[in-house]
């Protein structure tokens, strides 16, 4: 069976991306890995990188498709697979992903949503920024530095202050539905 997903061309999308195990902290161990990897991929297969956040175990990211290209499934597929390339063996797979030959690094879905219009993008750009601070690596989301908003502040976009949590603020329906 198929999975079945969003698919529209030159669409705006969130994705959410996990490691299979939560709690490691690969992807800011090896974020110059996942880097490169990420900039091969976008330049053989291009799209616009609008917002980003790479935590410990999972990111969020804002992808911009072009015009008539709706394949972001091959570029997850290819991140995905040649970042698993590059780390060393020796991760606990099951019997499913042996038998595929599947590296046991990221959980084999992601979650995808189309953006519906400049509200929902917003909303999905700020969910990014203030992902490290809902789960409590920083304060303020400008000290986190896997992070697009530092490209937001340096435009202007946001101010530096934006996304400063007081300790007794309920931070939990944050950029949510």
């Amino acid at each position: 069976m198929r999975y079945r997903r969003t698919a529209v061309d030159n669409g705006s999308y969130f994705f959410t991306v996990n490691l299979a195990k939560c709690k490691h902290t690969l992807l800011v161990d090896e974020i110059d890995v996942l880097r490169d990897v990420m900039n091969k991929v976008k330049k053989r297969h291009p799209f616009n990188l609008d917002a980003m956040v790479v935590l410990p175990d999972h990111l969020h990211a804002i992808w911009t498709l072009p015009l008539n290209d709706k394949d972001y499934p091959t570029r997850w597929m290819l991140i995905k697979s040649a970042f698993s390339r590059q780390m060393m063996k020796g991760e606990r797979r099951n019997a499913s992903k042996m038998k595929i030959g599947e590296r046991g690094i990221w959980q084999r879905r992601y979650w995808e949503h189309l953006i519906r219009d400049d509200r929902d993008y917003e909303e999905h750009v700020n969910y990014i920024h203030y992902n490290p601070v809902k789960h409590g690596y920083v304060k303020n989301a400008v000290d986190w530095e896997y992070s697009s908003i530092h490209q937001y502040i340096n435009k202007g976009v946001i101010h530096r202050d934006w996304g400063y949590r007081e300790e007794n603020i309920d931070i939990c329906g944050f950029g949510e539905r």
